[in-house]
């Protein structure tokens, strides 16, 4: 999960004083690197409009017809974009303090792999359409819009997930013995009918686990009326599916908010305390000269 303040790309100030010395490479890091600037800001909205176009490409070119008749423009766009976007990735990794952790972080791999693809194709390998992992870089909108609350209430909801952890595990293992006992119950029941899907327990259980979930394809259904039964059995099951895990995490949340508020207390706490530590220390010392 996203930081509230900058991710990986964060540097010590040491390393910021020896960026000043060197007049390109400040410009660059004030560029890609400092959304608050004015020219950072231009910098990250322009680069999320080409991700976004450079996505919409790689769908327009999965359509049949269209990728027929504008093969070569798609083509040409997708190689633009891709120089763009690898030109940036040498950019980051020149001016990061560690680039190999750099590299090695979430933001390094989605913007690697943003380009992969592409270059992949020069070897034969059809794996274009693996460009939309670009639309993981939009999560940069978070530092650029400063949409931080959106972020900590994500965490907030990533912990409370955490926390509910084995509620949720008990729960998903008693469905699914619920749902093998049902697709087992939907096979005997209805195996021996002429034209029947059932054909073996697996198929039942896919029944069991979609009549649950209350999607309902219907390319697999009971016509016996033991088996009707046993659907509407297992369909009203399914809302617990829906009902229980809610619940489950909706306890959960306010005892995370709970430690965050507590934990954000505390670390308050302690900042206070140095400081009037470091200020008393200072008023001693500035009253033992004469």
């Amino acid at each position: 999960m996203m930081s509230s303040e900058r991710p990986e790309e964060e540097i010590s100030s040491e390393h910021a004083n020896r960026l000043k010395q060197n007049g390109l490479k400040q410009r660059l890091w004030e560029l890609i690197f400092e959304a608050e600037s004015p020219s950072g800001k231009i910098f990250d909205v322009a680069l999320l409009w080409l991700i976004i176009l450079s996505v919409f490409v790689v769908m327009l070119e999965s359509v049949e017809s269209l990728e027929i008749q504008y093969k070569t423009l798609f083509l040409t766009l997708e190689w633009i974009f891709t120089i763009l976007f690898s030109i940036e990735y040498l950019l980051r990794l020149w001016l990061v303090r560690k680039p190999l952790r750099y590299a090695c972080s979430f933001f390094g791999i989605i913007d690697l792999l943003s380009c992969l693809p592409t270059y992949l194709t020069l070897f034969g390998l059809g794996v274009q359409s693996l460009l939309v992992v670009r639309l993981f870089r939009l999560l940069r909108m978070f530092r650029v819009l400063k949409m931080v609350n959106h972020v900590q209430g994500a965490n907030l909801l990533l912990r409370s997930l955490y926390a509910s952890r084995a509620k949720v595990t008990v729960f998903l293992l008693t469905m699914a013995i619920f749902a093998t006992i049902a697709g087992t119950l939907a096979y005997l029941l209805e195996h021996d009918v002429e034209g029947n899907r059932f054909t073996s327990i697996p198929v039942g259980i896919y029944w069991a686990i979609v009549t649950m979930t209350t999607l309902g394809y219907g390319d697999v259904v009971p016509v016996t009326v033991a088996g009707k039964v046993l659907t509407a059995i297992t369909s009203l099951s399914g809302f617990a599916i829906i009902a229980v895990p809610t619940g489950i995490v909706s306890v959960a949340v306010p005892d995370a908010s709970c430690k965050r508020r507590s934990s954000d207390d505390l670390e308050s706490t302690r900042s206070c305390m140095v400081f009037l530590i470091s200020a008393a220390s200072d008023a001693m010392g500035s009253s033992a000269w004469p």
